[in-house]
Parts: structure tokens; C-alpha cells; sequence
């Protein structure tokens, strides 16, 4: 089954801002005060192959519709992934059954009129890859072979996958708000296995973009992966000490993310956030500034709307190190008396602006401390603060790295670590939808043996 082409993707559009006119009609018939509804519909391919053989070849083609029916102060939500118009008014009547039975919430209401998207700004996100099954495998093939022909070392393979996607997404509200557009992603990433003696590790690498000419070549992709499974080979472990750690900027996002999680308004009208009641505080140190922009072209998170249909902007969360805003959707800015900032759904193209240092900077500015390229479990306390993951990476004394290690633990709390960020490097060199250089944290507790 082939993806949906440029030529098709505005028949499809256009059907799905039909189906989303007719539901609201729906609604507005069956007594809803108010609605809103989104629908989506995707395609793609996806392939994998290990030690050169084919392994998996996946056509894809999924739909889904949500629905959302207001009653006054009530409401319901249905979905459904059967989009035939029968189905769409049963997904109708669902809703409303559910009202039916719900309490009255003062906060559950559309967003504001006036707030709505007026214009789509034409942001680039859409770039078909109409791609053969035998190219895609040889794109897969090509990576692996890179891999494993980078060193000695390399002795096995968890594989690598290619995969292209098309996407339509429409949403809807009875404000008068219909929006819609097309994205495609793609991606090449690929695993493999070193072993030096008795011991053995393994890593990955991995390319995802919008258009296909945006995406790094297949031996450079296999090859970064072997470098980075070669590089981990002799780790040791490590005495439990306290020393500055230098977080790699794919790590780094992490942070970020656990950032705004902490000013998320969910975490933050349930009391669940180790950054409660700090609007106006200074969270980091004066160079830092985080934004979102969420209009970036060919970026992986951007949207001209959010899932509420409020317009999204640009706008800075962290600005000379002060918390600027919190990050909230209709409901929860209601819940905390605040109105939206147009970010239903999450933050899109998150970003801090990076300083002047590479890596090689980095790690001289650090002189002696740990250097982690990984993190494994999920320590992290959201109420508290407190912060306690699985780590590997390399101890660097006088700036150079000199081994790697493993099997070691570090600790900390969030809001000391961002306060005692040190410095943000220019080192992002990865694909993603947040973006950072390495951070460089001034101290942490290191556990090891």
C-alpha cells in the first residue's frame, strides 16, 4: 500500500475538514452548548533489517477521531478510528452519554474566541518521500554495513530501520475555528554491538527529518554508531565521589524536558512540582534563555496551533535566567486563574540558547569530573526535586577524557542543578525537537563502588 502523495494530500485534507464540519453539526443537533473535535490520518513505511538480512517490511495507513461534547459546564469525550459518518455520529452520541453522567467543572470550556487560529502560516512540514521498498531496505543495508565495517571491535548487530511518514491532521471547534495541514517525518537510525575481551557494549545513532534531503547519509549514521559503541569499550566503574558533570546535549535534553514538566500546569495545580509559585523567581543563572518556537520551518514540533485551536507563538520560558511563564492549556490555566499560553499538547521546538564552547571547551573548563553520554531509569521526583538516574559515560581529568565508565549513579536536585549550571556548549549536533548544547553542572554526588 503506497504512502499518500503531494498529489492526494489536499483531496484528503479537504475530506477530513468535511468530517470535522459534519461532527460539529452533529453536536450542535444532539444540544451541546459547544464542541471540539480533531481527526488525523497517516501513512507510511517502515523497514528493518539486521546482519543484512530483511527483517520486518510494514505498510501502514491509520486513522483516528477524538470528539469532545460541552453541556454547560459538563462534558464528554469519545473516539473513534472508523471516520464512515455513521460511526462519526455514534462517537457524537458516546460523548454526549458521557456528559450525561459527569459533574459540573466551572473549567471545562472551550478556549476563548478570540485566541483561535485565524491563518496557517505555511510552515514547511510537508515533503513526500515516495520511496521504493528495495531503496528503503538498501538505505538500512548501507547504514549497518557502515557500522559494521568501522572496526574489528564491532561484532554483532541489533539491526538498523528506515521509516517514512505522511501525516493530516485537521481540528475543529464550534467557536468557528477549522484548521489543518500535512507533515512527514523520516528517519534512519541503526544499533550495533563492540566487544573488546570478555567485555561487551553497544550503542546507537540516528537521523529524523522533515525532508528527505535534510537527513544525514547512511554511512554517516552507521558510523557514529559504531564510534560511539567502540568509545564505551573498557568502561570502568568508579569510587563514589562528588565532582562537576558535564551532561552530553542528546543528555542534556533531559533536563530541559524535566524542566518543563516542573512549569507544566497540570504539575502545577495538582501541587506536584518542585517549582510551585516561582513566576518571577530566578531559576537559573542571568546567561540563560529558554524559548519555544513553535513556527520554526521544517521543524519537528511546530504547529500553527495548539490542541485547544489556540494560535501558538514564540515565546521565551526562561529569559536572563527568570521564569517567565508557565506553560498551560485551557484547562489548567482556569484551574490557576491564568489564561493560556497556547501550548495544549506541550511546548513545540523547545530551545536554550547556547554559549561559546564546544565539547573540547566544555571538558577543559571542567578540568576533572565526569563526562555522561547516558542515563538509564527514570529517578526523578517531580514533587521534590530530587534527582538520581543510572549513568555512563567518561572521567576526564585536565580536561581529557581517559576511560570510560559504567555502572555508576548520580544525585542531585533539579532546582540546585539549574541553578549551578555552569555552562551551555554549542555542541548540538543531533536531530530532535529540543534543542540544547552539553551542560555543564558545577557539582553532583557520583555513586560507584
Amino acid at each position: 500500500m503506497p504512502i499518500l502523495t503531494t498529489e492526494d494530500t489536499a483531496e484528503r485534507l479537504a475530506r477530513l475538514q468535511q468530517i470535522i464540519e459534519d461532527l460539529l453539526k452533529e453536536a450542535k443537533r444532539q444540544g451541546a452548548s459547544a464542541a471540539e473535535a480533531s481527526v488525523g490520518g497517516s501513512s507510511g513505511l517502515e523497514v528493518a533489517v539486521r546482519l543484512g538480512e530483511v527483517e520486518t517490511v510494514e505498510h501502514t495507513r491509520d486513522n483516528g477521531l477524538g470528539i469532545t461534547l460541552y453541556f454547560g459546564h459538563r462534558k464528554g469525550s469519545a473516539s473513534t478510528s472508523d471516520l464512515s459518518p455513521a460511526a462519526v455520529r455514534d462517537a457524537v452520541s458516546a460523548a454526549r452519554a458521557i456528559a450525561e453522567h459527569t459533574q459540573d467543572d466551572p473549567c471545562a470550556h472551550l478556549a476563548p474566541p478570540e485566541l483561535m487560529a485565524t491563518t496557517m502560516p505555511q510552515l514547511d512540514l510537508c515533503h513526500p518521500w515516495a520511496i521504493a521498498v528495495e531503496q528503503a531496505l538498501e538505505l538500512a543495508i548501507a547504514c549497518e554495513d557502515a557500522a559494521r565495517a568501522y572496526d574489528p571491535r564491532i561484532v554483532n548487530s541489533e539491526g538498523a530501520s528506515f521509516s517514512t511518514h505522511l501525516g493530516i491532521h485537521v481540528a475543529g471547534n464550534t467557536h468557528g475555528f477549522l484548521g489543518g495541514y500535512p507533515t512527514t517525518r523520516h528517519s534512519l537510525n541503526c544499533a550495533v554491538i563492540g566487544q573488546d575481551g570478555e567485555q561487551m557494549q553497544r550503542d546507537y545513532w540516528w537521523t529524523t527529518a522533515r525532508a528527505p534531503s535534510d537527513l544525514d547519509a547512511a554511512r554517516t549514521v552507521g558510523e557514529r554508531a559504531a564510534a560511539r559503541t567502540v568509545a564505551r569499550l573498557g568502561a570502568r566503574r568508579l569510587t563514589t565521589r562528588e565532582a562537576p558533570v558535564l551532561f552530553c546535549a542528546e543528555v542534556a535534553t533531559g533536563l530541559l524536558r524535566s524542566f518543563v514538566s516542573a512549569i507544566n500546569g497540570a504539575s502545577l495545580y495538582r501541587r506536584s512540582s518542585f517549582l510551585l509559585d516561582q513566576l518571577g523567581a530566578r531559576i537559573f543563572p542571568e546567561f540563560v534563555r529558554i524559548h519555544e518556537q513553535p513556527h520554526l520551518l521544517r521543524g519537528l514540533a511546530s504547529a500553527p496551533y495548539d490542541g485547544d485551536g489556540v494560535a501558538t507563538s514564540a515565546k521565551d520560558l526562561v529569559r536572563d535566567g527568570v521564569l517567565q511563564t508557565y506553560v498551560l492549556d485551557t484547562y489548567s490555566g482556569c484551574r490557576l486563574g491564568l489564561p493560556t499560553t497556547g501550548n495544549a499538547g506541550g511546548v513545540r521546538n523547545l530551545m536554550i540558547d547556547m554559549g561559546t564552547l564546544d565539547r573540547a571547551a566544555l571538558l577543559r573548563e571542567m578540568g576533572s569530573g565526569l563526562l555522561v553520554t547516558e542515563l538509564m531509569g527514570h529517578g526523578v521526583n517531580s514533587v521534590t526535586g530530587d534527582y538520581s538516574r543510572g549513568a555512563s559515560g567518561f572521567w576526564v581529568e585536565q580536561g581529557e577524557i581517559q576511560y570510560p565508565v559504567e555502572e555508576i549513579t548520580i544525585a542531585g536536585n533539579l532546582k540546585q542543578m539549574f541553578a549551578n549550571l555552569i555552562a551551555v556548549g554549542n555542541d548540538c549536533d543531533f536531530p530532535g525537537s529540543t534543542r540544547t548544547g552539553s551542560w555543564l553542572i558545577e557539582r553532583m554526588t557520583i555513586a560507584g563502588e
